[in-house]
């Protein structure tokens, strides 16, 4: 493998490629095992030909962004992780905005949601608000559609560009080609890899925007246990229920497995209490799907991706 560190280092630069990181170091769950390499390219060119590198070389990769969704196994990663940074190509935006024509706001697939909701609150565009607590980046929350208080991006998203790895191409799609639906997308279906994304937006009242803002910060941080390692939300909601409530109702809320516990504080989080390993996790996800199938006869599924390999090989 150091002769493909040694190849990707001619592509991205020494600084920007590593080997044997542990992943836990970049996970919100502060969870994983160490990937064989670790690469944070700063611009589209750098991550194109790294990807063509690895291709060629039959080099497993996998990419993610703020590593907020993330779950990585103990066993670490056999292949190269690429980490789509905030200084990917790092968006300038304008100072101001003035007119009805520049209410599209772009962004790089690194740019945090959270940064890109307060850049538009200070030009006066709306319609990012419930996005100002996701911890996400702009590439991450396209991939699984983010969604949080009753909004999505596929509400606002306009354009994307990404890169087809099968094909070696740059597409750009617009919202109906897609499909979004709840935290889902083409993307996840695609070898693409998100490079640039346009926000539709609409002109409101500065003062309105930062009062949805604070109103959905407080919210979240009198509801979710957001002092805890986590993935977020950890079961996506079935149709017609909670997955909260479900696993409530099955009496699970602060049942733990080694250092992972459903939160006390809101039971559709998985936190880690210290020192949990992703084993701990996946254990209590099996426990907790199972007693909800049970009571309820509804499956719960994970909304994190989780990737790797258990310690000793998969």
């Amino acid at each position: 493998m150091h002769v493909m560190y040694e190849k990707l280092a001619r592509v991205l630069g020494a600084d920007r490629v590593f080997e044997n990181v542990r992943l836990s170091e970049y996970t919100s769950f502060r969870i994983g095992g160490p990937a064989d390499l670790f690469l944070t390219p700063s611009n589209a060119d750098g991550l194109i030909q790294s990807l063509q590198l690895l291709r060629r070389e039959g080099i497993p990769w996998f990419i993610f962004g703020n590593g907020t969704n993330l779950l990585v196994r103990d066993g670490g990663f056999r292949g190269a992780l690429i980490q789509i940074g905030t200084d990917f190509s790092a968006q300038c935006f304008p100072d101001h905005y003035t007119q009805e024509a520049e209410t599209m706001l772009m962004a790089d697939a690194g740019q945090l949601l959270s940064a890109l909701s307060a850049r538009a609150a200070a030009c006066g565009l709306s319609g990012l608000e419930f996005a100002g607590g996701i911890p996400g980046s702009v590439g991450g929350g396209l991939f699984m559609n983010a969604g949080a208080y009753g909004g999505e991006l596929s509400d606002v998203v306009a354009v994307a560009v990404y890169y087809d790895i099968v094909d070696d191409n740059i597409v750009t799609v617009n919202n109906s080609q897609m499909q979004l639906s709840y935290r889902d997308s083409m993307f996840r279906q695609r070898n693409s890899v998100i490079l640039q994304v346009a926000f539709t937006l609409s002109f409101g009242d500065v003062t309105e925007i930062n009062d949805r803002m604070t109103d959905f910060r407080k919210r979240r941080a009198s509801s979710q246990p957001l002092s805890e390692p986590s993935a977020g939300s950890f079961f996506k909601r079935p149709q017609g229920a909670y997955a909260a409530k479900l696993i409530d109702d099955a009496g699970l809320r602060g049942i733990s497995v080694g250092g992972a516990m459903v939160s006390e504080k809101h039971a559709g989080f998985i936190v880690n209490t210290g020192g949990a390993t992703a084993k701990d996790v996946l254990m209590l996800m099996d426990l907790v799907r199972d007693e909800v199938r049970k009571r309820s006869g509804i499956t719960l599924y994970p909304e994190p991706e989780i990737i790797g390999e258990d310690e000793g090989g998969i």
